[in-house]
């Protein structure tokens, strides 16, 4: 996994990250009833909300911990979900909330939310970690706050 993760201060951003995090604000809040209402709104294309959704998010200070979702996508064996928890048990991260799908095609999506304030190495790690194993397909960071 070669994702880098930066904390940049918006102004020197081009527009469209901020007006991306504009929209999930709406949409988290309540303000807007669809993706297509909220990108209207904010006066951007829904193929570019697309494009940057899983890529752009704002760094909340305010919090007295530090939270991570997390998408996976793994196979449907014996043990996969038990080797993924056991990933996060040795970094010390703390598991929030835990949703699993039903299986399909052989593989299941899971979404796991963490308490990341406390964990040994940085969430790079432990994803990075998390990808090794040899049931994950496919891991994505989807939001930290």
């Amino acid at each position: 996994m070669e994702n880098n993760y930066f904390v940049v201060d918006g102004e020197v951003l081009p527009e469209i990250f901020s007006k991306v995090v504009e929209v999930k604000q709406l949409l988290y809040k309540g303000h807007v009833k669809d993706i297509t209402e909220g990108v209207k709104v904010v006066g951007i294309s829904r193929s570019a909300y697309y494009k940057y959704r899983d890529k752009v998010f704002l760094m909340t200070e305010d919090v007295k911990g530090q939270k991570a979702t997390i998408s996976i996508l793994a196979s449907h064996e014996y043990g996969a979900l038990s080797e993924i928890l056991e990933t996060i048990v040795k970094f010390k991260g703390n598991v929030i909330t835990i949703n699993q799908d039903i299986p399909i095609n052989k593989a299941a999506n899971i979404t796991i939310t963490l308490d990341i304030l406390n964990i040994e190495g940085d969430i790079e790690e432990l994803i990075a970690e998390m990808q090794l194993l040899s049931k994950v397909i496919k891991i994505n960071l989807i939001a930290i706050e």
